[in-house]
């Protein structure tokens, strides 16, 4: 008889180990399946989170080798092609603080959603008389955002939250907050986008990790990149947003980067002075040329075609 091998790493009472179970392998089942099954008739101590079953709370996500889905709609037949075995490694969601076993702590979570005001500040000529009224292009902006169901898959592969959770908040907090800034019937942008711009916008290090991850195909790092578009229109200024700008300068004039200016205009003189021994080693391997500050690129060849190409685009964002 085929059987199903799940090695979980279970934790309890400051404990941690791996322990093993087998079950008869039967088709079409699900990873939650065999963790209920396990539960039922192994080890009833076995603990971890599941409600609607339909891919629909997100209360079940866990990771499975090594990679954070939805335990209800991840089918075993699926994952023991893709992973060319029957054995599958079962851990909690990355970046959570553990209860027990695969449960996590989301009350942290939902403190840092707060941040960022996830609830509409609706218009005042909005009321519940009149109605609120969308064309279906307003409606198409935001809407696929409210799929989002907090199943913490994009938090659990985020690299900067791996790195580092005090200066970031997780990627769905960006999403939810990008879904008000993006909704017509809304009154205060700024009051979604402040708080993520204060709270690392600019530091998502762009591994894409959220948008691979997410069982409902959304991209946060994409609803960070708006964010990032509104702060700056709105003249919120810090060194990632002065990266960007002098990114896009460097393009416009010459269609490449000036790595010697790009470095003054993003950090100043003085914290660009602090990089002086670095600077110096990247100079006796090539990688940059002071004279570069008196001395500009030459345009590429088809910098009139850059030039049209960035101007298209930010006309399609207006």
């Amino acid at each position: 008889m085929r059987q199903i091998t799940y090695h979980i790493h279970r934790y309890n009472e400051g404990r941690s180990y791996v322990q093993t179970y087998s079950f008869d392998y039967e088709p079409d089942r699900t990873i939650l399946w065999g963790l209920q099954k396990i539960k039922d008739t192994i080890d009833p101590t076995l603990t971890f989170i599941a409600a609607c079953r339909s891919a629909v709370c997100g209360a079940c996500s866990i990771k499975v080798n090594g990679q954070a889905m939805l335990g209800c709609e991840s089918k075993i037949d699926t994952l023991s092609e893709r992973f060319g075995s029957d054995e599958f490694d079962i851990a909690p969601l990355g970046n959570f603080d553990v209860i027990r076993d695969l449960a996590v702590d989301w009350e942290a979570k939902v403190n840092r959603l707060k941040t960022v005001a996830p609830w509409i500040f609706m218009k005042p000529e909005y009321t519940k008389e009149t109605g609120a009224r969308q064309t279906p292009a307003d409606f198409k902006k935001f809407v696929m955002n409210t799929e989002c169901i907090l199943c913490g898959c994009c938090a659990s592969e985020c690299n900067k939250l791996t790195a580092g959770r005090e200066d970031f908040l997780d990627p769905y907090v960006y999403t939810k907050a990008n879904k008000f800034v993006q909704d017509s019937r809304d009154d205060a942008p700024l009051a979604h986008v402040v708080p993520a711009f204060e709270h690392g916008l600019w530091k998502c290090v762009h591994c894409m990790n959220c948008i691979s991850r997410c069982p409902k195909h959304l991209k946060p790092a994409k609803d960070i990149s708006e964010l990032r578009a509104v702060a700056t229109k709105a003249g919120l200024v810090n060194k990632g947003t002065r990266h960007a700008l002098a990114f896009k300068d460097d393009l416009m004039k010459t269609g490449r980067l000036n790595e010697v200016t790009m470095s003054l205009k993003t950090d100043g003189l003085a914290d660009s002075a602090k990089q002086g021994l670095y600077a110096m080693r990247l100079w006796a391997h090539g990688k940059i040329n002071p004279l570069e500050l008196i001395i500009p690129h030459k345009p590429v060849t088809g910098i009139k075609d850059v030039q049209r190409i960035i101007k298209a685009a930010e006309e399609a964002e207006r």
